[in-house]
This record gives C-alpha cells, structure tokens and sequence, in this order.
C-alpha cells in the first residue's frame, strides 16, 4: 500500500506541476507504422498485435541490455537464467518457439533448443533503433520457430545529407554497486549518395546486487566488446545497397544458479560469439508487380564453448558448437489493383555445424577428445516460398497467405550412422478487420504455424539440463494453430488495443524418459512428437494523454497453458504480469515513475517443480517502483534511472537469477 500511495502521490504532483506549466505541445500518441508482416502500415489498422518500440523508448528506459528492452512489454515475458542472458516469452513460448529477426535476417538457428536461451543478449543494444513483436504466429511470413511469435529487431540507419556530413556521438553509463560501466561510441557520415555509420561499445558488468535480503549474486558479472558497421550506397533516385557488419564477444558469463545451487566451481560461457555479415538491394520500379524488391545475402557465425567443472573434480570440460549460416531471401511487393496489395518471396538458409568436447585434466594439464554436443559437421538447409496479401474494400481489409517450406536435415555420426531427413511444412493465415472509424478498428484472425525439427532435436549427445539426452530422428514439425479478436483504437488523447487470443499446439518434441536407463547416475531421454496442449489468455494496453505534456499508460498481459497430453500446465508458463506509469515531458526534460509488476505462479507441470530454479512452491508475486528521468539538449544528454525503490526481492518467473534491487544508473551522451 505504501508503494501505491507513494506512486499516486507522484503521479499527483506531476499534474499539478503540468497544469502550472507552460507546456509545449507534445505528440506522446502518434501513429505508429509497423513492418512485421512485411507490408508497411499503420498499426491500428493491422489486423494483429504488433509491441512497439521506439528508438525514443530504448533510448529514455537505458536498457542494459536487448532482452531487457523487452520486460513488461505487452504480451512478453522475460526470463533470465543468469545476468548474461535473458530469454523472451511471447503468449507463453521461448527459445526455440519463438522466432529472432535482425534486418530481417533469422537469429535462429538449427542448434537453438525448446526453452530458453541466451542467444538475445549477444545484440548489442546500441545498434538498435527499434524494436517489433509480432505476438501470436508469423510462421506465414517468416518460416520456422513463430509458434508464439515473432521478435523483430531493426538497427540503426545512417542517414543522407544535402552536402557532407560528419558526426561523433559518445556514451558513457555507470551502475551503483559497480554493476555497470559501459563506453559506447558512433561515427556517422552523410552525403548525398553515401550514409555510413559505425559503432564500438565495451561493457563491464559487475555481479547484481538483489533487494533487501539477496545482497550480492556471485559470480554473475561478464565483459563485451560489440562492433557494427552499416552503410548506405544511392545507385539512383530509386535504388539503394546496404552494406553491414555486426559482432559481438562476451567472456566469463557464469551461470550463477548453477554454480550456487548444483555444485559447480565452473559453469560459464567463455566466450561466446556472434558475427553477421549481409548485403541488401532495395529498390522501386514503375511496375504493378514489382513495386519494390528486397534482395538479401547474408553469413552469420556463431560460436558458443560452455566451461563446466564440478567442485572436488580436476576434469574442466571445455563443449564448443560454431554454427555458420548461409541466407538468401527476395522479397516483392506488388500492386495487383488500387486496392489489392501482396508481398511474396523465397527464402534459402544453411546451417553448417561443428561441435566438439575436450575433458583437460587441470592438475596433469592431458586432454582427451570426444564427441561434441552434436554429430560434427551436421547440416541443416530450409528452403520456403510464401505469399501474403491484403485487399481492402471500404471498411473491410481482407488479409491472406500462405507458406511452402522444406527442409533437408543431415547428421553424421560415427554411432549411428548418417541420418538424413526432409520434413516438410504448409501453413497459412486468414484475417479480417473492419474500421468502425479513422482512428479505431476491430480484427479477428486465424493462422497456423510450425516449427521444424532441428539438429539440436535430432543430434545431442551428453548431458543437458541435469538430463542425459540420446539422439533421435524421424521426428515431424510442431504445429500451431492460432485464434485471436482484437479491438484497437487511437484518437485524441486516447489510445488501447485489447487482445483475445487461442493457440492449440500439436506433435510438440518432448523429452521422453528412456525406462530404467541411467548414464553416470543420470536419467536418460529421447525426443517424440508426443504432445497437444493448448495456450489462451488476454493482452491490454492503453495511453492516456492528460494534457499537452502529461501521459498515463499501462499494460496487463495473461496467459493459461494447458498440456493436454500429460494434463497438467505447461512448462514455465508466465504469471499475469504488466506495468503502470505517468510521463511528464516539457520541452528536453522528462521525468516518468513506473510500476511492474508480476502475480505468482502455483500452476507449476513436474518440470517446474523438478527445477531448482522454481521449484514445487512456485515464484512469489512481486511489484518494483522505477523512475527514469532525462535531459536532452543538442549537444548532451543525461539519463537517470533508479529502479526497484522498494528493494524488493524478486524473480521472473523460472529464472536462475533475482532482480535488481535499490539502484541507480547514469547515462551521458555527447555529440559532436
């Protein structure tokens, strides 16, 4: 109550202060044009719920990191299993259900694995300038892995000038108790035909520092050194390339429930890598069927070696996977008549990996190789062609498409022989809106979507999560099928959207325990296409623009998983979780209090009773006041942000890791 009473009190005074103000007038509910179905429109006449955010919120909330850009979003839930992690929940699935895109391009890949992962955080924060959830399926339009949606992340574009241009900006943020130092810098060149723009940031993060009885996690710090090059070459009035390079390398992320609660001197990534590489064709012509073209090629590398040691044992085992992927896509959008609009294309990716294991005796320093992860040198290639359109006819806009994939599984292995499989996929939506005005609309939708199997499904060998996987194969995509109503409105000093969604999820991979088997003391498991079960819930946000520079908001997402196959809840369902804020802007000065919060969650499945990091009393309910306040003028800005006044304990749930607690941040940026 007294966090309540404290947050109302703030929110009070910050009216009071606007109505003595003399306040310029301030656009807090402008529209808003989103991408994620690869045709351009406006948001509240998309016929689907689409989070946004801006490169103004990512800026003002100084996000640590990229998947904490993304907690108390709608519709998203973030877990962390260690402080250099931090997994997205879209409607209730993670990891290998959920599908990342950067500039359009698949994060996923063929090694990532059912639940969550790490692979988020390893984009850096700074290159982004704005982030898209398309939150139910995108299978239709992007592929693979958007079982409950679809993650879009969208860097920073250098920008053309009339005459040449050169600019420096440079940042620096720091963290009370150490928690943070960070130095980041951009050089950006612009001209009438060329726009460049390059980024270097260095990270240094300590252990958190938890609330009122956790105090300091150790050993949970990391280090980062991220790089990013893009530039823009105008080829004529109507064509342009892109051209750029993202990298980034963390060392020393210890998994800290690990080494705290499973007896481990050493549980880390060290280190771990990211690079993509692509080329991009932009282009318009004066042809119906080819307003617009998108070529894209691109590689990406990935390179991640887990350091695990038991305490009291002199065995370091040193696990190394490195994926290379090879994309290929061309999109087109075309004008079939003034109101019939379609965005079509092929999609090829190839995944080469390589993985390997070395036990180093640390006392005799002798090595003995043994087989990685998964089989080495093990492929994975999808090949798709889709077609999505949209037809509108007076209040009415029709949306509907379709997706052909196929995929061309093979691993090798010295046990079991060359395995080589080629699943197939055939999804579609359909979806309808109709405007009751300009500024408001009502959408009911229907999609499938799937998820292929992939090599981590078919080829791991060894211990993972305290289970000890077997191969398997002959395994089947995972589908869904997706129902949602929705209701969006964005008018005056008003703006919300609701939510109503359905999702039935069939042959879901699951490990299966092989009977009065053990490795070593641990059970062992198999994947089947075994299970059904289901996901609904509701998602709400609204914004309420007070006066000309004072805005309410809010939001409040929920989901209900049902596995229907072992009657029980899903694993590692989200609580109902949501925030609730005031933003005061006058002129460069903001100031914005904020409330998050999450209920408990006792609807546990035997796997979330079975993790330490849940366990059968399942995660306590929590609420964390935070204020962020910043100025900015031409030359200089300066961000603050305290979080969690309350210094509360607190977890999201099934993470490995609690929150912050009472802390402080500062960021100063400089531009030249």
């Amino acid at each position: 109550m007294k966090i309540l009473f404290t947050f109302l009190l703030t929110i009070f005074s910050i009216f009071l202060f606007a109505q003595k103000s003399d306040s310029t007038k301030t656009e807090l509910l402008k529209e808003v044009i989103v991408s994620s179905q690869r045709i351009s429109e406006k948001n509240v006449k998309t016929a689907a719920s689409i989070t946004v955010l801006n490169s103004k919120t990512l800026k003002n909330n100084q996000v640590r990191t990229t998947p904490e850009a993304l907690m108390n979003s709608t519709g998203v839930f973030v877990q962390k299993s260690t402080h250099g992690a931090g997994s997205p929940f879209v409607r209730g699935l993670t990891g290998n259900q959920t599908l990342i895109l950067i500039d359009g391009i698949r994060l996923n890949n063929s090694t990532f694995r059912f639940g969550p992962n790490q692979y988020l955080n390893t984009i850096d924060p700074f290159s982004l300038d704005r982030i898209e959830v398309l939150r139910g399926s995108g299978s239709v339009a992007y592929g693979s892995d958007a079982l409950g949606g679809t993650v879009q992340l969208f860097t920073a574009n250098p920008e053309f000038a009339n005459k040449p241009t050169f600019n420096v900006n440079a940042l620096t943020r720091f963290a009370s108790s150490d928690m943070e130092k960070t130095f980041h810098s951009d050089l950006l060149f612009g001209s009438k035909n060329v726009a460049l723009k390059a980024g270097l940031s260095y990270r240094d993060f300590g252990d958190i520092v938890g609330g009122d009885t956790t105090g300091r996690q150790s050993p949970s710090g990391y280090k980062e050194l991220a790089f990013d090059f893009k530039g823009k070459i105008k080829l004529s009035e109507n064509w342009e390339v892109t051209l750029s390079h993202q990298s980034v390398e963390q060392k020393n992320i210890p998994l800290f429930f690990r080494i705290k609660l499973e007896n481990f001197a050493v549980n880390e990534f060290n280190p771990q890598k990211r690079n993509l590489s692509y080329f991009q064709l932009n282009g318009k012509t004066d042809k119906d069927l080819l307003k617009s073209i998108n070529l894209t090629a691109s590689l990406q590398s990935t390179s991640e070696q887990r350091n695990i040691r038991k305490n009291g044992s002199d065995v370091l085992r040193i696990e190394t996977d490195k994926v290379e992927t090879l994309g290929l896509t061309l999109n087109v959008i075309s004008s079939i008549s003034n109101s019939w609009t379609a965005s079509s294309g092929v999609e090829y990716y190839q995944d080469v990996v390589n993985s390997d294991r070395i036990d180093q005796n640390i006392q005799t320093n002798s090595i003995k190789k043994s087989r990685g992860l998964y089989p080495d040198n093990s492929k994975f290639q999808s090949y798709a062609l889709y077609s999505l359109h949209q037809i509108q006819r007076g209040n009415w806009q029709f949306n509907f498409g379709g997706r052909l994939n196929g995929f061309n599984i093979k691993i090798t292995d010295d046990n079991l022989g060359t395995i080589n499989v080629e699943p197939r996929a055939l999804v579609y939506n359909l979806s309808t809106a109709y405007e009751l005005s300009e500024n408001s609309s009502i959408y009911a939708s229907h999609s499938t979507g799937f998820r292929s199997p992939n090599v981590d499904d078919m080829g791991t060998l060894g211990i993972v999560d305290s289970r000890y996987e077997l191969p398997t194969y002959e395994l089947k995509p995972e589908k869904s099928y997706n129902f949602e109503l929705g209701y969006k409105l964005r008018k005056n000093r008003f703006a919300t959207s609701l939510a109503l969604f359905n999702t039935d999820l069939e042959d879901l991979i699951t490990r299966i325990k092989v009977e009065n088997q053990q490795i070593n003391g641990i059970n062992v498991y198999r994947k089947e296409n075994t299970e059904k079960a289901y996901i609904r819930g509701f998602e709400a946000e609204m914004e309420f623009l007070a006066s000309n520079s004072v805005k309410v908001f809010g939001n409040l997402s929920y989901a209900f998983g049902q596995n229907l196959t072992k009657n029980e809840p899903i694993r590692r369902i989200p609580p109902m979780n949501g925030k609730l804020g005031v933003e005061y802007r006058k002129n460069s000065f903001f100031v914005r209090p904020e409330i998050w919060f999450a209920s408990e969650q006792t609807r546990l499945a035997q796997g979330d009773k079975d993790d330490i990091r849940i366990g059968k009393l399942g995660t306590k309910g929590w609420m964390t006041t935070n204020i962020f306040a910043g100025f900015d003028k031409k030359h200089y800005s300066i961000n603050l942000s305290f979080q969690n006044l309350n210094n509360m304990d607190y977890r999201t749930h099934g993470s490995g890791i609690n929150g912050v607690g009472r802390s402080a941040w500062v960021t100063l940026i400089g531009r030249i």
